[in-house]
């Protein structure tokens, strides 16, 4: 029997997206669809006087107009984050108030997209505006609320004491800047109701379960009344997960026109209506020994929401997981702006929190003069200085020696501005990586089919980070058979709910539940491999056999925190006279748990790290202090790396399965590889040039 699980297998959807074949949310073809354009707010705040629909009704082509004069009925979802769950609790067109610039006030209906758009433009709004607050110096804050039912106000010992005890110390405020998710795929749905009381929904979505039961729940529906269909994501982290405003009208009007209604929003909209990174300050106190031991740790954290829903950019979740110190002190404030509601992006918290820690364990290790290796495995936690439990399958100092050692660090020049190169100046700098092990309940349907084929069928889902691939390859293990004989459905909410592609959460829930359900179908056909099954069903006449399992987490979080872990190395090149800025080497070493897929695996670590050099030295959204609008709106302005700014990444992994976690070993690694990077790129700055950058991105005029 051939072992697939471990080995470099090659997309299974990759034919799919190259040959063009993949089918998107905005690409499914109904008869009879008409197209809607979203008309948005000028201000950012105040509220809407008069709103002219007459000229956008009389444009060629136009079905209907709806404004908060014609809403169709919504009801209010629960709103809970296990149940269901909006990005924004107000709902659209609920009232004439504005929170902020390019909020959705109007849809225009009509017959194709083009006049639906030229009719938007056609509605004339009055507005009684009020000066906004959009720069965060002018925000008021609070102490922000729980988040995920965990306070998020924390302190062991006591952090005066632990600080008065230590002979050095060190204070830094470091801050970054808002960002924007901008995924290739732009948000866009389909709204298709096949009578007033079954709908349809063709849309990006990270957890099709989830947003069946929303959707139920906003138009008064029984669940399996609602269908929601995502068999590809071109792209999410973290902004796909559940209905935003334009998908709740859009369903809405679909459903008063009782025609299918598609609406894709333009980079401008997304910019305002569909979540990104709030920027955040965080101050970081260290008290140490003269020999690197930590006496004392404090975070406090800034972050912003918007004026219609609260959302908290939880980066001290980090920092009780890293470095052990007797006396730790957490604190997180919430300002509100007239900004759009910010979310989930690729470690939410984790990314920026890692930034600030990952940053003052450098400058802490440059003041003591100890390698920052050596002081970061001087003063790793044995345990989750919040829950009091050890770490399960914890293998952080060997990702920090094994990349210590292939990128080189033990001839690292130890004074800023002493390596050069082609007249340049050149840095080495790392930091730690780490995101929290996350679960959840999945189930799985597994056919044997009697042309020799296995099907899996999960309502679970890829949104580019190849699970289709490790799915597959975990049924082939299981059964004994080849990928190729593997065929894998995922993304309908008809099929068995295989939970959230977020969190780094699906590999860890789906493959426990993909490897049950291959054993189930297996016992139901009474033979140990599925070539036995496939003679079984020739010889009987059968069409298939079937067995159906699912995975959850048990009481194993009782015993246990549940981390991954990683280091990071680069290396850097800086030409003074101009500033420009060159990630020229990089290593990553990585432990989590079980690697499914080396291939697909390594490929997510580099998507992290591409994204995490797009943090640290170009991703930047300002907001027009008078307009409120983004002054970044397409992907011209709001500048992403390109392959010219990103070296060849070398990943590895550490570790050993997690059978503490689940049964498959297996931890998430998708959100992991941002941890850390930008922390890394801003020390190897200090080391290029002895100067401490401390506010991301790092462009050009902070170099010169």
């Amino acid at each position: 029997m051939n072992k697939v699980i471990g080995t470099a297998v090659n997309r299974k959807d990759g034919w799919a997206k190259v040959t063009g074949t993949a089918t998107y949310a905005a690409e499914h073809q109904i008869p009879g669809l008409v197209h809607g354009y979203l008309v948005t707010a000028s201000i950012a705040n105040g509220q809407i006087k008069s709103i002219d629909t007459s000229a956008a009704e009389k444009a060629i082509g136009v079905i209907d107009v709806f404004t908060h004069k014609n809403l169709p009925k919504v009801f209010t979802p629960a709103n809970d984050f296990m149940t269901s769950k909006i990005y924004e609790a107000r709902l659209p067109l609920s009232d004439d108030k504005i929170h902020y610039a390019g909020q959705i006030i109007g849809l225009v209906v009509a017959d194709t997209f083009e006049r639906a758009r030229d009719a938007a433009h056609l509605v004339k709004v009055e507005y009684i505006s009020q000066k906004p607050v959009v720069e965060a110096a002018k925000a008021t804050f609070k102490e922000a609320p729980p988040q995920f039912g965990q306070e998020l106000k924390f302190e062991k010992g006591n952090f005066a004491a632990g600080v008065a005890s230590a002979t050095k110390k060190l204070t830094a405020t470091y801050k970054t800047a808002t960002e924007m998710h901008a995924a290739m795929e732009p948000h866009a749905i389909i709204a298709h109701w096949q009578d007033a009381n079954s709908l349809t929904v063709y849309e990006p979505s990270q957890w099709v379960s989830a947003s069946q039961r929303t959707y139920a729940q906003l138009f008064g529906l029984p669940t399996e009344q609602v269908r929601v269909v995502t068999p590809f994501l071109g792209g999410a982290f973290g902004s796909k997960a559940f209905p935003w405003p334009h998908g709740i009208l859009c369903a809405a009007a679909a459903r008063e026109l009782q025609r299918p209604l598609r609406v894709v929003l333009s980079r401008r909209q997304m910019t305002a209506n569909t979540g990104h990174r709030s920027e955040t300050e965080q101050t970081i106190r260290l008290g140490a020994t003269t020999d690197g031991s930590l006496t004392a740790i404090a975070h406090e954290v800034k972050s912003y929401t918007s004026p219609v829903d609260v959302f908290t950019e939880g980066c001290t979740s980090v920092t009780p997981t890293m470095y052990t110190a007797p006396n730790l002190q957490l604190k997180q404030e919430l300002g509100v702006l007239n900004i759009g509601t910010p979310t989930f992006m690729r470690a939410p918290g984790e990314n920026p929190g890692m930034w600030a820690l990952e940053s003052a364990m450098d400058e802490l290790a440059w003041m003591l003069k100890i390698d920052p290796v050596e002081l970061r495995l001087k003063n790793q936690t044995k345990e989750h200085q919040r829950k009091g439990q050890p770490f399960s399958a914890k293998h952080f100092a060997d990702c920090l020696l094994l990349g210590a050692e292939q990128f080189g660090w033990k001839d690292r020049p130890r004074q800023p501005r002493s390596l050069t190169r082609d007249g340049k100046l050149v840095g080495w700098g790392m930091a730690a990586a780490t995101y929290p092990g996350l679960r959840a309940k999945a189930s799985v349907k597994v056919r044997l089919l009697a042309d020799g084929t296995a099907h899996v069928l999960t309502a679970g889902n890829d949104m580019g980070t190849g699970a289709y691939t490790v799915v597959a390859a975990t049924a082939a293990d299981a059964l004994g058979l080849s990928v190729q004989q593997i065929h894998v459905e995922l993304g309908d909410s008809l099929l068995p709910d295989g939970g959230m592609a977020g969190g780094s959460m699906m590999t860890a829930s789906l493959v426990p539940a993909v490897m049950s359900a291959c054993e189930q179908v297996l016992k139901t056909a009474n033979v140990k491999t599925a070539q036995e099954a496939f003679a079984t069903l020739n010889q009987s006449g059968r069409a298939a056999f079937e067995g159906t399992a699912s995975s959850a987490p048990s009481d194993e979080a009782k015993e246990w925190a549940f981390q991954s872990w990683g280091a990071h190395f680069c290396e850097i090149s800086i030409d003074e006279e101009i500033g420009r800025l060159q990630v020229t080497r990089w290593v990553s070493v990585m432990d989590i748990g079980r690697v499914i897929n080396s291939k697909t695996a390594a490929s997510q670590v580099r998507g992290g790290v591409i994204m995490g050099i797009g943090q640290a030295l170009m991703e930047e959204c300002h907001l027009d202090p008078n307009m409120g609008y983004p002054v970044v709106y397409d992907l011209a302005t709001y500048h992403v790396p390109a392959h010219a700014d990103i070296p060849r990444i070398q990943v590895a992994f550490v570790g050993e399965p997690d059978l503490n976690f689940n049964p498959a070993g297996v931890r998430g690694v998708g959100e992991i590889g941002i941890t850390g990077v930008s922390a890394a790129i801003a020390n190897a700055v200090y080391h290029a040039t002895g100067k401490r950058i401390r506010d991301l991105p790092i462009t050009p005029d902070k170099l010169l």
